[in-house]
């Protein structure tokens, strides 16, 4: 086993647990638990201590697992995106995976910063983007089935790709 591939794997591997774990997190935990913080007044401690660090760690590690991810591909990155020359499987999967990372910095994190008031934002803005952020979350949410089923069944090339 080569010592890249192996790194890349695991690190793949860990970075995306943590990754779609948080997005799991975000959709059926804390989004229900902010409505119900809002409604007695405790939702400061979640919006100004948990939710910040839990979004540094999701956009990160968004970034890492589509690093790992493209260093896993290597050579062979070109034919996952053509989806081309037996990657046409775990292709699908790369791109779900890059969409999803798109939405995470893009329409995710930019709406968040508002909504937390790290940049600011009048009230309507703030409103605008809570619908932008939740609707990219649950995209990226609905996304992650099929991206893990691709990328989980799609390894044709399993010796290539150190697997």
């Amino acid at each position: 086993m080569e010592l890249v591939p192996a790194l890349a794997r695991w690190i793949h591997f860990l970075a995306g647990i943590t990754w779609i774990g948080l997005l799991y997190y975000f959709n059926l935990v804390q989004m229900a638990a902010l409505k119900d913080a809002a409604a007695d007044g405790t939702a400061a401690g979640i919006s100004k201590h948990v939710a910040p660090r839990a979004l540094l760690w999701f956009r990160w590690s968004a970034v890492v697992t589509w690093l790992a991810g493209a260093a896993l591909l290597g050579a062979h990155m070109g034919d996952a995106f053509m989806l081309r020359n037996g990657f046409e499987v775990i292709g699908v999967g790369a791109w779900l995976g890059t969409i999803m990372l798109i939405n995470v910095w893009v329409f995710i994190w930019p709406n968040q910063k508002k909504i937390l008031g790290i940049v600011p934002a009048n009230d309507s803005a703030k409103n605008k983007a809570r619908r932008v952020a939740m609707l990219a979350s649950r995209t990226n949410m609905m996304l992650s089935l099929p991206m893990l089923f691709f990328m989980a069944n799609g390894l044709s090339h399993r010796a290539v790709l150190g697997f």
